[in-house]
């Protein structure tokens, strides 16, 4: 069985990640690719806010029993398989734990471009991802 207040944190601190990528995302191209505290804070709550729904869409298997996650890209996969999320939404989040990777390991190398259009287009993800775990409130 689902825990309530598991979700119920992390859905706050979904809210408050959210919140700060949404004033992040009024900011113009240049002004934030060439401000370290801007596009640094973007990539950083990116990365909390992928690590907040995989937190949640792991807790979701392992109270439900639904198989084994040995990836990240297993808690997508098995949630779409399982008939709990669309397949388009698994495959939006398993884009978005690629991205991730990114942030985490090739931080050397990431594209401000990328990080910028991440944060124009594709906040709605989360919201989507956010609508589905608070039904488990």
């Amino acid at each position: 069985m689902v825990r309530p207040e598991v979700f119920r944190k992390r859905l706050n601190k979904l809210d408050e990640y959210l919140a700060v990528l949404e004033n992040l995302r009024q900011v113009d191209r240049q002004t934030f690719k060439t401000h370290p505290q801007l596009y640094g804070s973007a990539e950083r709550f990116l990365h909390l806010a992928i690590e907040t729904v995989l937190d949640m869409g792991n807790h979701l298997i392992a109270d439900e029993n639904l198989g084994v996650v040995n990836h990240y890209s297993d808690i997508p996969a098995l949630l779409a398989d399982k008939g709990y999320i669309p397949a388009d939404l698994a495959q939006r989040w398993t884009r978005m734990i690629g991205f991730r990777n990114i942030l985490v390991h090739d931080y050397l190398d990431i594209d401000r471009d990328i990080v910028y259009q991440t944060l124009q287009n594709n906040l709605a993800d989360f919201e989507q991802l956010k609508r589905f775990f608070a039904r488990f409130l």
